[in-house]
Parts: C-alpha cells; sequence; structure tokens
C-alpha cells in the first residue's frame, strides 16, 4: 500500500495541473500539381510555406514528390517522399530541423447530389530530428501516422466548377513505439471558396482551425489559420479522353 501510494505521489507531483492550450495565428500557402502523363500514370508535386504569428515568424517549409495511378476516373492511388524543415519552436534557437517521410495514400471523388465529395485516406512513416540547445543531437524519432480526410464542395455558381464552397475536416492519428502520449495528434478543419480560374489552374482560400497535441500529452496548440492553396493540373493525354476530376486538399 505504501509503495502504491509512493508511485500514485510521484505521477501526481509530475502531472500538470490542466492543460495548456497556446493559441495562435498563422497563414498557410502552397503550390500543389498534377500532372496526367498516361492514361494510368502520373505525379503529384507540392511544396507548402506555413509562417506564425501571421506572417512574422517561419512555422515549415515542406516539399513532396509522388506517383499516381488511377484505378479509374474517380479513385487513384499515390506514393513518395516528402521532406519537411521545421523551425524552432523555442525562443532564440535558430536551427531548422529537418523530417523524412514517406508517405502512400488512397483518394476517391464523388457526387452526392450537385455537392462534390473527395475522401483520402494516407499513410506516412516519418523520421525527425531531434533537437537540443539548438543543435541536432544526432538522434531520430521515427513514427507512423494515419490521417483520413473528407472534403465537401457545394458549388454556388451556375457554371460547372467554377466556384464552391468547401467544407473539410482530417483527422491524424500517430502510431509507433516513440508515441507515448499523443496518439491523437492534430485536427484540421477547413471553411473556405474553391475558385477555378482556368482549365488547369485553381485555388482555394479560407480559414482552417488546427488543434495539435504536442509529445507531452498535456501541451496543445491551437493554430487560427488563413489558408490560400494554388492548384496546377494539367492532363497530357490525347485530347479523347475526358479530363479527370481535379478536387483535392493538399496538407502537408
Amino acid at each position: 500500500m505504501a509503495a502504491m501510494l509512493a508511485v500514485t505521489t510521484t505521477v501526481a507531483a509530475q502531472s500538470p495541473a490542466a492543460r495548456e492550450v497556446r493559441q495562435q495565428t498563422q497563414v498557410w500557402t502552397s503550390l500543389n500539381s498534377t500532372l496526367h502523363l498516361a492514361n494510368h500514370w502520373g505525379i503529384m508535386a507540392d511544396f507548402h510555406v506555413r509562417r506564425t504569428h501571421g506572417l512574422a515568424d517561419p512555422s515549415f517549409y515542406f516539399a513532396r514528390l509522388g506517383a499516381n495511378w488511377w484505378l479509374q476516373e474517380k479513385i487513384s492511388l499515390a506514393a513518395g517522399y516528402a521532406h519537411m524543415w521545421l523551425a524552432p519552436g523555442t525562443a532564440g534557437w535558430r536551427q531548422f530541423a529537418n523530417e523524412h517521410r514517406l508517405y502512400q495514400q488512397a483518394l476517391m471523388n464523388s457526387q452526392i447530389g450537385k455537392a462534390g465529395l473527395l475522401m483520402r485516406f494516407r499513410n506516412e512513416q516519418r523520421w525527425q530530428q531531434i533537437m537540443a540547445n539548438d543543435a541536432f543531437t544526432g538522434r531520430w524519432k521515427f513514427t507512423n501516422r494515419v490521417r483520413y480526410l473528407m472534403s465537401f464542395s457545394f458549388p454556388v455558381s451556375k457554371q460547372p466548377g467554377k466556384l464552391a464552397v468547401v467544407l473539410a475536416d482530417e483527422v491524424l492519428i500517430n502510431f509507433g513505439r516513440q508515441v507515448v502520449y499523443n496518439t491523437f495528434d492534430q485536427n484540421r478543419i477547413f471553411l473556405g471558396v474553391r475558385h477555378r480560374l482556368n482549365k488547369d489552374w485553381s485555388y482555394d482560400a479560407g480559414y482552417m482551425h488546427v488543434f495539435q497535441q504536442k509529445p507531452t500529452g498535456w501541451q496543445y496548440d491551437a493554430n487560427h489559420t488563413l489558408r490560400l492553396f494554388f492548384y496546377y493540373n494539367h492532363d497530357f493525354r490525347s485530347q479523347k479522353h475526358k479530363p479527370r476530376q481535379t478536387l483535392d486538399s493538399r496538407e502537408e
């Protein structure tokens, strides 16, 4: 009984009284491209910049490259490599941390009445540098992360696909031996508009709320984010093929 009481007292002493939520404002912009090279094959490439405290400080830079395989017009698979340069979160530190990432995903577009529906499942293997005192320790943290995105688009213009309201939510879950207190990684909800400029170019703009649990388990970030994403989708197939639907929502 004494030993149990001692353990309980120690855990209680180490545990915070309440969770800590840090409120932040961010701006997130990106260029996302999908190139259709053949009937089933294509490539995708993204580049993202996210800044925090509005535009004042860097949050991360992120680049992704992958290969697409279309099972049919509205269902595709993809796999590839991504790299993140993560800005330090400690005041006074200057060194960016690197992250290497492999990913695999399945994406499906469908229609519910006039509304478009996108569902995406993505699996990621992540190797993140462990930093201390503004320097790389020589150690890496490995985690596996699964993500599920559901995105709805509601047309508001008479011309099909020209202008739509977008509502999306994505849940991200961590797995791995080094994941102790934050199996739940984050939730991202987005509300905005999507505008198609021409057959190749479109953009979406709006508000994204990112609620993320930190590795400590009791610290959270609530990021109020202005998001502006540009999309370039080009079909190199012959004109006899109907252009594929390109409703997509890319995040790091």
